[in-house]
């Protein structure tokens, strides 16, 4: 049993030391996503709504790259600057769940993000598509 690091052409180069996930037996670990463009690595825009967009387009990114989808995703994680932005987060985050299938999830605030995000977003999801 050996834990593997998942990297993928498909996202910007990440800000730190990691990879876009870790994989573990059936389970995968998705680094902190941010609203980065995959194309240019800048933040797709000022607005929470823009950069959670993007931050969730490349939560699934890195998600499909471990092996699972956005249905195999089990627990998110959340970060914000401030919980003001928490119900504006939840109209982006519903429109790609649908009622009654979303994954677990934690959301806070924190005091900063890397880049200058707005939002952060990461997950573990099961590599098993046929949930």
């Amino acid at each position: 049993m050996t834990k593997t690091s998942i990297t993928t052409n498909k996202l910007a180069t990440p800000a730190g030391p990691f990879p876009a996930a870790a994989t573990f037996q059936n389970l995968a670990f998705i680094s902190g996503q941010v609203g980065q463009d995959p194309a240019t690595g800048k933040l797709v825009g000022d607005s929470l709504t823009e950069q959670a967009h993007q931050a969730l387009r490349n939560l699934f990114v890195a998600t499909e790259a471990a092996g699972g989808n956005k249905d195999t995703i089990v627990k998110i994680n959340c970060y914000l600057l401030t919980m003001d932005d928490f119900a504006s987060f939840n109209e982006v985050y519903k429109t790609y769940f649908e009622p009654g299938q979303c994954p677990a999830r934690t959301c806070v605030a924190v005091y900063q993000l890397p880049l200058g995000a707005k939002v952060e977003v990461e997950a573990i999801a099961t590599r098993d598509t046929n949930v």
